[in-house]
């Protein structure tokens, strides 16, 4: 549909795309989080219940994760911010709604507030506190030695957590979202806490709304899956409307 996707690092980039409605110029962009990648079950659920609902929807993994080239360890957010404006240069034309899961929530802010092809965002149990999130997961991991959680598959490099270390939070980029801004987080989110997503929703400028999802995890497992799709597709219905 969109041919080749490549970052600004000549990085090919998978994607998936779900044609809901092949005349409409409306799409959802997805991005996941940390460790993560495109195929996440939710993510795949999420596309294929947007798809069925006349929804387009390409779903992709940032560079170094998944199908994507390129190697893990520069995976920082900062980096995935630019991976994210070269999906956004792929689609040119369209309306775009981007959603992103965790850390795939702070890339979402960081490139909303500086870059109007978002029409709409949405953060999934969205990161905010980047510093608190390094200290909490992995300040007892020694960078360029150790993994995240314990996967060979996920070496945690100095330069991933320099990168969340100098971001510190998002939080003061939500008053630079004019955007409808949609954030879905879990009471039970071990990884980050809901209080992220409260603390961002209170800086955002309106049109905003936070959706409270009673016993939800971090990866919307279980119940949680169609609770959070439900959401999302209901938000979504009243932009349009």
């Amino acid at each position: 549909m969109f041919g080749e996707i490549r970052n600004k690092n000549g990085e090919k980039l998978d994607y998936a795309f779900h044609c809901g409605n092949a005349e409409s110029k409306h799409i959802v962009v997805l991005g996941h989080g940390v460790t993560g990648n495109k195929d996440r079950p939710f993510l795949v659920a999420l596309s294929q219940a947007l798809e069925a609902e006349g929804i387009n929807v390409l779903r992709f993994s940032f560079a170094g994760n998944g199908d994507s080239e390129g190697r893990f360890e520069d995976a920082t957010i900062t980096k995935e911010v630019d991976d994210l404006g070269s999906v956004l240069d792929a689609i040119n034309g369209y309306t775009i709604c981007y959603a992103g899961h965790s850390m795939g929530g702070a890339v979402g802010v960081l490139r909303a507030s500086t870059d109007a092809r978002i029409q709409h965002l949405i953060s999934l149990a969205g990161m905010v506190d980047t510093k608190g999130f390094a200290q909490r997961e992995f300040g007892d991991v020694t960078p360029d030695k150790g993994n995240m959680w314990d996967d060979p598959d996920c070496p945690l490099s100095s330069a991933y957590m320099d990168d969340l270390t100098a971001i510190d939070t998002v939080v003061d980029r939500a008053s630079q979202i004019s955007v409808p801004y949609l954030l879905v987080h879990g009471t039970e989110d071990d990884v980050v806490p809901i209080e992220d997503s409260q603390a961002i929703f209170e800086q955002a400028n309106g049109p905003k709304e936070l959706v409270v999802l009673n016993g939800a995890d971090h990866v919307f497992s279980d119940d949680a899956t169609p609770a959070m799709i439900q959401a999302v597709i209901d938000w979504i219905a009243k932009q349009e409307s």
